[in-house]
């Protein structure tokens, strides 16, 4: 007989969000904040009301050793453990109860937030609210007044008081009052939005006796999304169960990274999520990449002798809270997150891996607690690291199997002077003298508005301190945090416009929009070159600088001399050697 890992239990929706509500089924809220828009939750009840399927819910009956779990709710838990927890379904289950009983949720800025859907019972739709539907009587503005009023035993007279006032509003303007049918339907309409309560939802309830992969393959099997369960779901839900508190600091760093404010975890290069310091604390404390590992390590594998036990469990943990206090410290995380800037990343639209953020940091707490690095020295190496690593893109395709390899080489490092060797080894090895005159000019034949080579060169401008174009002011001033909003002072500009290029029978946007035609201009400057080719506003802005001032210009602007007079093509392959040049030059600086 087949081996049957779970029982296909349909559930109504009431009795799923009373379980909810009460802690016998666990949704914990470890996991990332509410990413629905709200479009998609009023798209979900509609999809309900009108009797189609909403997909599967799959819930896993807890571990033994489950202790707590916080979870959404109303404060109304009757279980001190959860008997499941919710492994799919969780979107889907927290835009019900969020809905139907006003409880709020996190967005993705961590902020809290309502989510109101609005119905009309007239014509039963449902809309996200606005302002539009806050006083038109033909709407009820939040439908969790329709599901409150009825747990009060107050749904006939909530219906009454509909109905009064689209009586009078219909009078107010001269219009006919409800007529009986009207009457009828609005109270059918209400009727079928209370019965979403009882609308069954298939569940697939996975067996104790499952394990991971069983849940994972499950999971991939039935997931109509093709997503699938990953390490890191498993991770969130174990420390969820083994200890909230850590959750709860993970959660608050998380949030504090997105929002300005003396003292946390703000910055301007990356907006952590819960992965990113389960990541972090189990390369520092484990010296592992493979997330896999993380979970076997967190379940109480001992890797070396491949046993599990509840007394490693307790080690493993205890060793990932240590580690977990080092990365969250948030001195040392500042102190790491102001070697980007210095290495010209000053925001973090121009960080293309956050693998580099991540494990960047990773080399940086190792070489600072394990093998005591100098602090000047550790700084340098780190940001020379940072620079090539993000260039080179050298977290590229595998990037757990390249920081496996960094763990693994490491391994064999004893001392200061080894680790920071090794740092320069690998950042030799890449940075070749045929990568700045072969690979990296190649990179650059692109028309990728998310270029790792284009953002390396505009990093090196910041750590050249180069200005833009025909401007005096650094570049790097530009990039700084400012109040303007959105909009900023500069401007990214063709050197060769497309208009023009276009006349020239240049009709390809990839040929157009090659990096090798970029630059960045003040935004008055852009505005007066306009559509204008080289030609015609070299001569001005050479005059106007002075012929030592415009060769300079054009020397820390990758321009090749005379570039207004050259072949569009012939242009941008000088220019890519130029741009690498300039990326050379920086990291160069970097190194003295």
């Amino acid at each position: 007989m087949a081996k049957e890992l779970y029982d296909n239990i349909p559930m109504e929706v009431e009795d799923l969000l009373k379980d909810i509500k009460s802690g016998k089924l666990g949704l914990p809220d470890l996991q990332r904040p509410f990413v629905w828009k709200d479009n998609k939750v009023r798209d979900l009840l509609d999809s309900m009301l009108k009797g189609f399927p909403v997909g599967y819910i799959m819930i896993w009956s807890a571990p033994e050793d489950y202790e707590n779990v916080k979870q959404i709710g109303l404060n109304e838990k009757k279980y001190k453990r959860s008997e499941d927890l919710v492994i799919d379904g969780q979107q889907r289950l927290t835009s019900l109860i969020a809905a139907m009983y006003g409880i709020k949720v996190k967005d993705k800025k961590f902020k809290e937030r309502r989510i109101r859907i609005v119905f009309n019972p007239l014509d039963r739709t449902f809309e996200v609210w606005s302002n539009r539907y806050e006083k038109d009587p033909q709407w009820i503005n939040d439908i969790s007044k329709v599901f409150e009023a009825d747990a009060n035993h107050e749904a006939t007279k909530f219906r009454r008081a509909f109905i009064k006032r689209l009586n009078e509003f219909n009078l107010s303007k001269g219009e006919a009052e409800l007529t009986d049918d009207q009457e009828i339907s609005i109270e059918e309409n209400l009727n079928a939005l209370l019965d979403l309560k009882d609308y069954s939802l298939p569940v697939l309830k996975i067996r104790k006796k499952a394990d991971e992969e069983d849940v994972a393959d499950i999971f991939k099997r039935v997931n109509s999304g093709g997503q699938n369960l990953n390490e890191n779901n498993f991770i969130e839900t174990l420390l969820s169960v083994y200890d909230n508190d850590v959750h709860d600091r993970i959660m608050q760093f998380c949030a504090e990274s997105r929002i300005p404010k003396d003292g946390t975890s703000f910055n301007n290069i990356i907006d952590v999520d819960p992965t990113h310091l389960i990541r972090m604390a189990v390369g520092y404390g484990f010296s592992r990449a493979r997330m896999r590992y993380g979970y076997k390590i967190l379940r109480g594998k001992n890797l070396k002798t491949g046993e599990t036990s509840e007394e490693t469990r307790k080690e493993n943990l205890e060793i990932f809270k240590q580690a977990l206090d080092v990365v969250m410290n948030i001195n040392n995380w500042h102190a790491y997150l102001n070697l980007f800037p210095n290495a010209g990343y000053i925001r973090g639209n121009l960080v293309s891996s956050s693998y580099v953020v991540i494990y960047g940091y990773v080399w940086y707490l190792i070489g600072k607690y394990k093998y005591h690095v100098a602090p000047f020295e550790l700084r340098k190496v780190i940001t020379q690291f940072i620079f090539m690593a993000l260039v080179r893109q050298y977290y590229g395709l595998s990037p757990e199997s390249s920081v496996e390899k960094n763990f693994a080489d490491l391994r064999n490092v004893t001392d200061a002077i080894g680790f920071v060797d090794y740092f320069k080894k690998e950042i030799g090895l890449n940075f070749t003298d045929d990568f700045f005159s072969k690979t990296l000019p190649d990179d650059l034949h692109s028309s990728s508005a998310i270029s790792p080579s284009w953002y390396g060169y505009i990093a090196a401008i910041n750590v050249l301190g180069y200005p833009m174009l025909f401007s005096t002011s650094p570049l790097s001033v530009y990039w700084e945090k400012g109040g303007s909003g959105k909009k900023r002072a500069i401007d990214k500009h063709h050197i060769f416009p497309k208009h023009y290029l276009k006349l020239q029978g240049i009709e390809s946007d990839r040929d157009r929009n090659q990096i090798a035609n970029f630059t960045y201009l003040d935004y008055n400057t852009n505005i007066d070159i306009g559509d204008n080719p080289p030609k015609d506003y070299v001569g001005k802005y050479r005059k106007k600088l002075g012929e030592e001032g415009y060769l300079l210009a054009c020397q820390q602007n990758a321009l090749p001399i005379g570039f207004e007079d050259m072949d569009y093509f012939t242009f941008l392959e000088k220019r890519r050697l130029l741009m690498s040049e300039i990326i050379k030059k920086a990291y160069c600086k970097l190194c003295e």
